[in-house]
């Protein structure tokens, strides 16, 4: 990309080669085979064959797998997360339906208040404004008194 500087001469590095050393390979001996006896001895079987021989030996039994305990068609953990999906949906479900009746009886109280200050204060109009001139108590006709010194004589 950059063009070479041609002025200088280049620089004598003193290199260091390293050749690898090849490994010996490793020999894999197999380990000797001490036979065992088995605890119980087999039973010897004798085959009769269609054409006269006989061919003894032991009689081989197929090996048995172990029983795999058997397995809940769904896991405990699946069966456990869904149990709890189910409680948090009734749990939102209460909630929901706990916040609708707080607010349908707060909507409540707050009319009741509005109606008993309505009425009231129609009670109190009427009181106020009615046309009636009687209102109880003592009239008095005080035309004809007399004010001396500061003292009423009636």
């Amino acid at each position: 990309m950059y063009p070479e500087n041609d002025s200088h001469v280049p620089a004598v590095r003193a290199v260091d080669v390293h050749q690898p050393t090849p490994l010996a390979p490793v020999v894999v001996t197999p380990a000797p085979i001490v036979p065992v006896q088995p605890g119980a001895l087999p039973s010897v079987a004798s085959i009769v064959l269609p054409d006269g021989r006989v061919v003894t030996g032991y009689a081989i039994q197929p090996t048995q797998p172990e029983p795999v305990a058997a397995k809940p068609p769904v896991s405990r953990a699946a069966v456990n997360v869904a149990l709890g999906g189910v409680g948090f949906l009734a749990v939102c479900g209460g909630l929901l339906l706990l916040t609708t009746f707080i607010a349908a009886l707060t909507a409540l109280i707050t009319q009741l208040i509005i109606l008993a200050a309505v009425i009231f204060g129609g009670w109190i109009a009427v009181q106020i404004f009615s046309a009636s001139g009687h209102k109880g108590g003592t009239t008095v006709n005080i035309r004809k008194a007399v004010f001396k010194r500061n003292r009423f004589h009636g």
